[in-house]
């Protein structure tokens, strides 16, 4: 942000309302104010998907987590669970045991919904614990995660698990409810590109998270970033932009 500033850019901290991209300059309003642009680069990103307890959310970054590849490293040789049953927790279950002590892999349903290749790995990993038809109903700990009460699904019979990091991993959400209308999406609503970053609609951009549903990592969406803002310099430059 810094370095941004540095070179003379103007950042404005508020959510956009909503956007009009039929014809350049492109309009974009955020709390009545309205902006207007010869290009546009939308880097919204994705919201994790969170379970919605108040104690998950006491406790986030404070034995709660949404990342494993970020906040791995710090529960080496403990014992953690990570909530999910698609490709996302089963893969963040499986990394995780290079450095938890034990993993245990919680999901509210009798079977994954992740493919079977990623189920057999996970399912013949040591360190990996299943339990079925669980969910969670509170994460315990004051000032850091200290164990879970859970609930099972089938009986309604509930148990405490005692552990020390807390993942979850029941998928992400783009953020591109201001674009609805506007940008393509796939099937999952993350936004799609028709040539390198370019949108469908020429003078828009995609990049970072609302694009990439893969790798998720503030390396890659700064990549992105590069590449987009470059590829919006060169169109402006042949769109008689390239002044501004």
């Amino acid at each position: 942000r810094r370095q941004a500033e540095r070179f003379g850019t103007r950042i404005v901290d508020v959510d956009i309302d909503r956007v009009e991209l039929g014809a350049r300059p492109f309009g974009i309003w955020a709390r009545g104010v309205e902006y207007r642009a010869d290009a546009l680069i939308v880097a919204t990103g994705a919201s994790a998907l969170w379970l919605g307890l108040e104690s998950e959310t006491r406790l986030r970054g404070k034995g709660v987590s949404a990342c494993a590849t970020c906040d791995g490293f710090f529960f080496r040789d403990r014992e953690i669970a990570v909530v999910g049953g698609g490709d996302t927790a089963l893969e963040e279950a499986s990394y995780l045991t290079r450095f938890a002590s034990k993993v245990h892999l919680l999901h509210r349903r009798d079977a994954f919904r992740g493919s079977k290749i990623m189920v057999a790995r996970v399912l013949a990993n040591e360190k990996v614990e299943v339990h079925y038809d669980t969910t969670v109903e509170e994460v315990l700990g004051a000032t850091k995660v200290d164990g879970l009460r859970l609930r099972d699904a089938k009986t309604g019979a509930e148990r405490t698990l005692p552990i020390e990091g807390l993942f979850i991993a029941i998928g992400h959400r783009p953020n591109t409810e201001a674009f609805a209308g506007w940008l393509e999406a796939d099937g999952a609503g993350y936004l799609t590109t028709a040539e390198h970053t370019m949108s469908a609609i020429e003078g828009v951009f995609i990049a970072g998270d609302v694009h990439d549903h893969r790798y998720r990592q503030a390396v890659t969406a700064a990549g992105d970033g590069c590449r987009a803002a470059i590829d919006a310099e060169r169109w402006l430059a042949g769109h008689g932009g390239g002044s501004r």
